[in-house]
């Protein structure tokens, strides 16, 4: 069956199962989330007030160029006009409603795909928009824990619309709020999203990095070094040195931060220079226990994961993907300034480098 004719009968089965049970929510309070970019969070309560709402969030898609560094440019595609589409964060059973907007001014036609959604392909059956469309999907966040969103058209554009910067990531709180592994309530004093992308740039002749007028000009040979499954960079929020200067995080001893990773292609493994994993929700997963004490946590590909770390010292801190080839000459690095009173019981340079006797 061809492609668009198979994507067509399983649209058409969706909007059949999607109409066959209607929900009243009438009854049910109904909030506008202002999303902000990556690394930053929307403002949301930690543990859930009163009965689950409707949350209602836009996403604008947006296709543009970014510059990604080491003199490399890509003709991205992107939810919110950022890499990677901001964070959305809701509390458990409460109903997401996203108008998904694709302007006119767009070439492609795009979707979404929330792996915190139950049914019709993770909601991507029920929102293909062509430029100038826009639609509207509600579901139930009945799963807590932190969960990859992206774009699926079908067949070879799934991987290109993601290789080209179209993926996000949702939490999904317990309405009581987090726990430590004992059980114990947690919460954290600052939250950063990191979303770690891997971007396919095509070379000319003399090795230089290609740049074009457009990404459906950009595609083919694009699509041609994905192929080979060797990125040309690796980054953090959508270029080179993004989470890095002044740009990156900040926090000050004492603190409790949480920082969310997503990878929506590959598989990645956080590391804390000069820090740990004080909790990590592996696979995402907030209905598990958390590990303690990690100096290394992995984050599966079309995945997300959640870490809390106590600082303690004061500096700076390198946040980076512990490949290190990756973290140092593809670009997966950000740092964290901490501030704060240093204590010696931690750590202390007892001498000072000197010439050996």
């Amino acid at each position: 069956m061809p492609y668009f004719l198979r994507l067509f009968v399983l649209t058409a089965i969706a909007f059949l199962l999607a109409v066959s049970a209607h929900a009243d929510l009438s009854g049910v309070e109904r909030v506008t989330q202002e999303l902000v970019p990556p690394p930053f969070l929307p403002k949301h309560d930690q543990v859930a007030k009163g009965k689950p709402k409707v949350v209602q969030i836009r996403l604008v898609i947006e296709e543009k160029e970014i510059d990604i560094g080491n003199d490399a440019t890509v003709q991205a595609m992107t939810f919110g006009g950022s890499v990677p589409g901001p964070l959305i964060v809701v509390h458990q059973n409460d109903y997401v409603e996203v108008t998904l907007v694709n302007p006119k001014t767009n070439t492609f036609l795009h979707n979404i795909d929330f792996h915190a959604a139950t049914g019709a392909l993770g909601g991507g059956a029920l929102t293909h928009v062509s430029p100038g469309q826009q639609a509207i999907l509600r579901f139930k966040a009945t799963k807590a824990g932190v969960f990859v969103y992206h774009c699926a058209p079908g067949g070879t554009m799934v991987p290109f619309h993601v290789i080209s910067g179209m993926n996000g990531a949702i939490m999904v709180l317990p309405r009581d709020g987090l726990k430590d592994d004992q059980g114990q309530p947690v919460q954290y004093d600052r939250a950063y999203y990191i979303g770690e992308q891997d971007f396919y740039v095509p070379k000319d002749t003399h090795g230089k990095y290609k740049r074009y007028n457009s990404t459906a000009e950009a595609m083919g040979e694009t699509l041609e070094v994905m192929k080979t499954l060797t990125p040309t960079h690796v980054v953090f929020n959508g270029a080179v040195g993004a989470l890095t200067g002044e740009n990156a995080m900040t926090a000050k001893v004492g603190e409790k931060v949480l920082f969310i990773h997503s990878q929506a292609n590959r598989d990645t493994r956080p590391h804390l220079i000069g820090g740990h994993g004080d909790l990590v929700w592996d696979g995402g997963s907030f209905a598990s226990p958390p590990t303690k004490d990690l100096e290394t946590w992995f984050v599966a590909g079309g995945a997300a994961s959640a870490a809390l770390y106590h600082f303690q010292q004061p500096g700076i801190y390198a946040y980076v993907n512990h490949n290190l080839i990756e973290a140092f000459l593809l670009g997966a690095a950000a740092h964290v300034k901490v501030e704060g009173e240093w204590d010696d019981d931690l750590m202390k340079q007892v001498q000072e480098p000197d010439t050996i006797p």
